[in-house]
């Protein structure tokens, strides 16, 4: 993981899309005056090029236009994986309500229709961007934020100077479950881990702690140091419940699957369990760098990976580079 500053943030590239010279003109003066970086096409044809070698943010796309109008190149952008997520915002023709339809219909974002005002055009886009970034930040399999909103968050934290903590959260021998079931039943368990640790963050109350889903089996929370406690105690005995549930009876009963190694031969594995990594940012230890705690909660969870059952490893160092403390206990099953 790593956390981008503001200072290392490019500009929004937008894809200007008309046949109109005056119009493309006009509106790419006005974008760039807000601070948005343009780039030009003047039909469907030649945007398609244009997309091929900048990749835009969001492409403003007239309607009518020769060669391949509006709909068609929403429609080709919808098709290709490539592209199939840029933001389009469609220009109509004033009056024509099944030009918004058709737009929309072929997977348009939004429309405004001409003659438009700069100030709306101006404020759809940047609805639209900030829609599609939040989007784009949200797991797919949890909903939980992912890894941008996860980075903005410990800085946030980080320039704030408030006491903190950085959970680094993985479920123990995660591939045995999709080696024994199979990938869809491995992403019910990481469901299950992601519902557990929201019922865990909402118990702890205020002030709200913040939940993120990195990926994989891999969640990240971010609470006070008070609450690190009662929210993983919770964490855990509430996931060890519900994964027993999502486990064949026979394998949840013996409390372990069996497995065939390479050579033919049966494994055993122990039911999943949690390990939790915890770097502190107090007064004894401020972390300056986002990229420190986050490496020190990493660090703590290998720390908690060498313990027996679930186990959560509290770094307690004081200075950095000394020997780490970790707190924890072991629940159920030898790893």
């Amino acid at each position: 993981m790593s956390v981008d500053g503001a200072a290392e943030e490019r500009p929004d590239l937008i894809l200007v899309v008309d046949d109109d010279e005056d119009i493309v003109r006009f509106v790419s003066f006005n974008l760039r005056l807000h601070g948005f970086e343009v780039v030009q096409a003047r039909d469907g044809q030649e945007a398609l090029e244009v997309i091929e070698q900048r990749r835009p943010d969001l492409a403003v796309v007239d309607l009518r236009m020769p060669r391949i109008d509006g709909l068609e190149l929403t429609r080709r952008l919808r098709a290709n994986p490539m592209t199939s997520a840029l933001p389009v915002i469609m220009l109509t023709a004033k009056g024509l309500t099944v030009d918004k339809v058709h737009g929309l219909t072929a997977g348009a974002d939004d429309y405004l229709v001409k003659p438009f005002d700069t100030a709306e055009l101006v404020a759809r886009i940047s609805s639209t961007l900030r829609r599609n970034k939040e989007f784009r930040e949200v797991s797919p399999l949890t909903g939980l934020p992912g890894n941008t909103r996860v980075r903005r968050e410990i800085g946030d934290r980080v320039r704030s100077g408030v006491d903190y903590a950085v959970g680094y959260v993985d479920i123990d021998r995660f591939k045995s479950v999709n080696d024994r079931y199979g990938f869809v039943r491995g992403d019910e368990f990481i469901s299950a881990l992601a519902r557990s640790l929201h019922r865990a963050v909402v118990s702890v109350g205020l002030p709200p702690a913040f939940l993120g889903h990195i990926g994989g089996d891999d969640f990240v929370i971010v609470c006070a140091p008070e609450q690190v406690r009662p929210l993983t105690e919770r964490a855990v005995i509430d996931f060890e419940k519900t994964a027993d549930e999502l486990y064949d009876p026979q394998d949840a009963k013996r409390g372990y699957v069996e497995l065939k190694d390479r050579r033919g031969n049966i494994q055993r594995a122990h039911l999943v369990t949690l390990s939790i990594g915890v770097s502190l940012s107090v007064p004894e230890r401020r972390f300056t760098d986002p990229l420190e705690v986050i490496a020190a909660a990493s660090e703590m969870k290998t720390v908690a990976k060498s313990q027996p059952g679930s186990y959560v490893a509290m770094d307690r160092r004081r200075t950095p580079g000394g020997s780490a403390e970790e707190a924890g206990e072991r629940r159920r099953g030898a790893k």
